[in-house]
């Protein structure tokens, strides 16, 4: 079975990968770990790999661009003259910020040392017992809920979501878990820390997108432009999908489901990766 996965034609595995991300980008499961376990499984690997499933996440961008049309039109139509848009685009920047800083001073470190299955799996597992702690914590009442939109957060609340999205570097974490979950320890509503969730994916995705392009140039040629094409828009409409339907689920449904989804995955990586059932070294 693996060496057929691993026989697939380039494109084939473009897309595979195009529709991981795009269901996982948004969901606090970890799109990143995904990818890394999925390529492993379909043997695409190396750095031109790694830079390709950090780019395909443009595609999981443009697909939150176009759900929230009409709010990031008004916003940037407000930008200059009305207080709520200018208090919204502010709290995107001040969140955007702490991933920029640690990501620069500890990315490449990140993906030397734990961008493989294995770490992957760990912090899949650990995850989830965090989402169910949080969740826990929900249905006794010891986390009060004090806003519930977007449009109610502060700097402050912008800033502890941006420090929260930080712990994504590592893969496996989640930067929506990271967002969400965090959001909810602050006193978010599950529905407000989701949207936020999306907006502050826009710059994170395209900064993220745009910095490995650049730092990985030379291993791009013309006869790569099909399979990130592909890529993308399968991410684009696969994120789309998920997009709608999580910001419908979110509003009667909590995320043990995920959490339990996490350890479970995990479990079964760390499993057979012990036995030697599946390799996932390739």
């Amino acid at each position: 079975m693996i060496e057929l996965l691993h026989a697939l034609p380039l494109l084939a595995k473009a897309a595979i990968l195009g529709v991981v991300e795009g269901l996982t980008e948004f969901l606090p499961i970890s799109s990143t770990g995904h990818l890394i376990l999925a390529s492993s499984l379909i043997g695409f690997t190396g750095e031109k790999a790694n830079m390709f499933n950090v780019v395909i996440q443009t595609g999981a961008m443009f697909a939150v661009i176009w759900y929230y049309r009409k709010r990031i039109a008004e916003t940037v139509a407000g930008i200059f003259s009305e207080r709520r848009a200018q208090r919204f685009a502010l709290n995107v920047l001040i969140a955007f910020i702490p991933a920029v800083v640690f990501g620069l001073a500890f990315g490449s470190w990140i993906k030397d040392a734990l961008f493989r299955p294995v770490p992957v799996a760990i912090a899949l597992i650990v995850g989830g017992f965090v989402i169910l702690w949080v969740e826990s914590r929900q249905r006794r009442g010891l986390a009060a809920v004090r806003i519930h939109d977007v449009d109610s957060m502060t700097a402050a609340d912008a800033l502890r979501l941006g420090l929260a999205q930080c712990f994504a570097l590592i893969p496996g974490t989640s930067r929506s878990g990271a967002t969400i979950i965090g959001g909810m320890l602050f006193g978010l509503s599950r529905r407000a820390a989701t949207e936020f969730s999306f907006f502050l994916a826009i710059p994170t995705l395209v900064g993220a997108g745009v910095y490995d392009a650049w730092k990985y140039r030379d291993l791009l040629s013309a006869q790569d432009v099909p399979m990130f094409a592909v890529g993308l828009v399968f991410a684009f409409f696969s994120a789309l999908a998920c997009v709608h339907w999580l910001i419908r689920w979110v509003a009667t449904h909590d995320f043990r489901g995920f959490a339990w989804y996490r350890i479970a995955f995990g479990l079964v990586v760390l499993a057979t990766a012990a036995t030697g059932s599946v390799d996932w070294t390739a």
